[in-house]
Parts: structure tokens; sequence; C-alpha cells
């Protein structure tokens, strides 16, 4: 990653940052830029690095921002309409922890509003192109922080991921993409989606700057209590002798099982020894994610409601009024599903056939991975069963866009970590990620080993 220093100084690197961002605004990857405030911040460094003093490990980086992080730079809107000029009085920790090492944030950049969705097409924004075809979906919900790394604006980009949200626009990009376990970064000043599954993560061009990242970001927080001690920056990197691939996830006639395979070959090439799973627990897994992140989702967005912060409808005569009008015009209809799913799966006599049920069956992937584990180091999979699709392919079809994350939701399910990498191209040039899922706290070995993949 590079860094500022005598001879290229934070101010040139911003600079650059800044008129690429300019140079791609076609990608509607930004829903803010950061000129004034990142200039800023760079003078303040290279006049640190002038006076001879300490500065941090990430100095006069540009770094793109999510835009469901909460800073005090531009509005926070998540990318939706009822976020509409919330200015947070806050610093999401991970943010904060980033800029004591000296990362400059050059801009927010557009998602899923409400990080509701795979293709970032549910912006309020509108969609963010993919950065190898401009008639693709970049996917989501991070589709603007990927494409930013993959267009090499900035050396990485923040996100977060609820059942594939970093990993899938990372494999659509051809970048790497991290899901860490489960509270290993802070999701203190982050926009809830859902408690349970939310994690924080980063998009990078190598394994290295990923692993830098998480040495930054990791660690307890007592702002958040789902938080980990620090295990990434005292674990060891352990070795691994046996890669798990899971019969289930077969893509027959497809160019990623091609990849796949072919990966697997040159492992066993290296001396790994390749172990087929059978993971039949998996099946369940889409289906118990869209009753138990709905469901989640339904609570957090109830804070949303017109009186406190964000937008306001003008249309309203009473409270009951500024409620229904104020969500029914401030939430896109991706976030407005989600809502209604939620609450009727808590809701009376269909609390038990649902939410309850799949909960169990989230037990059951949880013990599933564990079983795993036991018979190998790590499990390589595809992220998604397609590369890149087209936009407005599959945006009036929400079951078949719920279906693109069937092998990435697993992870979120069991709070294991998975590492998306760039693993070749199809025919017609787009981009093809496979992913790397360790048991949990494995995070470091996970991207150390994914250089044997490189």
């Amino acid at each position: 990653m590079k860094t500022a220093n005598k001879t290229v100084t934070a101010t040139r690197l911003v600079k650059d940052a800044l008129e690429k961002a300019k140079h791609f605004e076609d990608y509607n990857i930004f829903t803010f830029i950061n000129e004034e405030g990142a200039l800023k911040k760079a003078a303040e460094i290279d006049a640190k690095i002038a006076r001879g003093e300490k500065v941090g490990r990430l100095a006069g980086v540009p770094y793109a921002l999510k835009d469901n992080f909460l800073s005090p730079e531009g509005e926070t809107t998540a990318s939706a309409h009822i976020l509409e000029g919330f200015t947070s009085p806050v610093t999401a920790t991970a943010v904060e922890k980033l800029e004591a090492e000296g990362a400059i944030m050059i801009g927010r950049t557009n998602m899923d509003a409400f990080a509701h969705g795979s293709s970032t097409e549910s912006s309020y924004f509108g969609p963010t192109l993919n950065a190898y075809d401009k008639e693709r979906v970049a996917g989501g919900s991070s589709g603007g922080s990927a494409v930013a790394v993959a267009l090499d604006i900035v050396e990485f980009a923040t996100g977060t991921d609820t059942g594939g949200s970093i990993r899938q626009p990372a494999s659509f990009n051809g970048v790497y993409g991290l899901k860490p376990t489960y509270g290993c970064v802070s999701r203190y000043g982050v926009v809830a989606m859902a408690s349970s599954t939310d994690c924080i993560g980063f998009f990078t061009k190598t394994p290295d700057d990923m692993s830098l990242l998480m040495s930054v970001a990791s660690g307890q927080d007592p702002k958040d209590l789902t938080t980990l001690p620090d295990y990434y920056n005292d674990s060891e990197i352990k070795k691994a002798k046996k890669i798990g691939i899971i019969k289930d996830f077969y893509l027959k006639d497809s160019e990623i099982q091609k990849c796949l395979e072919h990966k697997c070959e040159e492992l066993e090439k290296k001396g790994y020894e390749i172990v087929e799973l059978e993971m039949p627990a998996l099946k369940y897994a889409l289906a118990a994610y869209y009753i138990i992140v709905p469901a989640e989702i339904a609570s957090n967005l109830s804070r949303y409601d017109g009186v406190r912060y964000g937008f306001r409808s003008e249309k309203s005569d009473n409270l009951d009024d500024l409620y229904k009008n104020t969500r029914s015009e401030g939430f896109m209809p991706e976030n407005k599903r989600r809502i209604m799913i939620g609450n009727f799966v808590l809701s009376s006599g269909f609390y038990d056939a649902y939410f309850l049920k799949a909960a169990k069956a989230r037990t059951l992937i949880v013990k599933e991975y564990e079983e795993a584990f036991k018979k190998c180091d790590f499990i390589l999979t595809p992220v998604a069963p397609n590369p890149a699709f087209k936009l407005g392919e599959k945006v009036n079809d929400p079951v078949s866009m719920y279906l693109e994350d069937v092998m990435s939701v697993p992870l979120n399910l069991a709070g294991v970590p998975g590492l998306a990498i760039p693993a070749g191209e199809t025919s017609n040039g787009l981009p093809i990620g496979l992913q790397l899922v360790g048991p949990r706290r494995s995070d470091k070995s996970l991207i150390e080993f994914s250089k044997e993949l490189m």
C-alpha cells in the first residue's frame, strides 16, 4: 500500500485519487466527495512528515467509505431517501481507527439503500456500474466500494457484509473482499441492517493490504458489546493442509465450477489434500436467512419515522400520517418488502412457524460448519452461482435476486470468516471470484493462505 513520505506527499496521493474519482464519475460510485476535508488532512500529514514526526501505518492513503459508516464529513444516508440530510454527530469506531493511522477518506460510496440488495440497484441515487462492463451490475450492497478499488481510485474501501455484501461485489469486480469473523471489527457507528449477521470488512487489491487493515481495525470496543478481544493481532498463522470442497454447491456446466476445479488442481500440485464435504443443512440457509434477517431489519428500521432526523414527509396533518407518509416516501421498494416480511414472521401465530424454525436451522448450520472444519482446514467455494448479471435483469424478480446469495449467506448465519479472491475470468471477460472460508477466528491464517491461490 502506497503511503505518504518525503518523496510522495499525502497531498499528491489525495489529489490523484480525487482526479480519478472525477474521471470515473459516470460509474456512479460516490454519493459525496470529501475534497476539502481530504486535502486538509493530507496537508496536516505532510506537515508532520516535514517536521520528522511519527505518522501512522496508513499515512496519506486515500480510501472510500461505504455510505452507512457514520462520520461528520458529508451526509450519512445509507443511500436511502429517508436519511437524506442527516449529518452524523458521531464517528464509527472503524473509521476512527483507520484515520488514527493516517488514512484519508476521499468520499462516500453508493450502496443498496440500507444495504438491502445484491446489485446496488436499490440505491436512492441509482445503480453503480460494474468496473468491467457498464451494462452489468456492480453487485451489492457494497457495490460502490468494490468499484472504487477495482478502478484503482483508492487503495482500499470499507464495506459491510450481512449476507455477502462485501464478497459478492468483490467477486463481480475482481478484487479481494473480506467478511471477518462476527465480532472481530466493531459495528459501532455503522447503520444497522441485521445485528446478528452484520460484519465490517474491506476491499483491497492484495492480501497483504487486507491483513494490514485488519490489524488496524480489529479488537474489542466498549461501545459494541458483540466485539471480541483482539485475537487477530494475537493469533499465529496456522499452516493449512486440507482444503474442503462442498459437494452441495456443485454448479453443472459453469465457468465458475471449472475455475474452482482448476484452483483445486493447482492446490493438489502444491501438496494440499482436497476433501469433499457433504453439508446438507446448507440448503436451508437461504430460507433461514430471509426469515431471520428481515425480522431484524423490521426492528432496526422502526426508528426511522420522520420525527428525529432525516427526511420528513410534508404531506402529513397528524402524527399517524407523518409516520405513514414518511416511511412510504422514504423507503425503497426493497426496504418495504423486507419490513413487511420481518413483521409477518414475528407476528402472533407465525413466530413459531417461521422465525423459531429458522433459528433452529441456523443452529444446524453452525454445527455443520464445526463438523466440516474437523475434516479440513479451510473450505473453497464459489462466491455466487453467476458472474455479474445485466442491469435490470433481476431487479423486478426479488426471488431470483435473493438466490444470488445462496453461497454467501451461510457464513453470516454461522459467524465464520470468508474471503473473496479474484480467481479468473469468464469467456466474455467478466471476473470470477472464489471464497475461502475458515473456522471462527482464523481470519489471519485465511488471508495468508489466499496467497497460495494468486
